[in-house]
């Protein structure tokens, strides 16, 4: 899955650990995010959406794998 968030965290000048805490998650989680290693749960890109007052498809692009 392909995603936007480092683009919206730029926008928002956060550190990864920043937008970590806000959401609750490790540093390594949102970096692991960014760098298409990891998938985030559901629930976490709800997180993620509201945090930045978007859409879950502004931010995630299933890429069909």
């Amino acid at each position: 899955m392909e995603n936007e968030l480092r683009i919206y965290r730029a926008k928002h000048d956060l550190t990864q650990k920043d937008l970590a805490m806000a959401v609750g998650v490790t540093r390594q989680t949102i970096n692991a995010i960014e760098a298409q290693r990891y998938d985030p749960s559901l629930e976490l890109a709800f997180e993620l959406a509201e945090y930045f007052e978007c859409s879950i498809e502004d931010l995630f692009t299933y890429d069909g794998e």
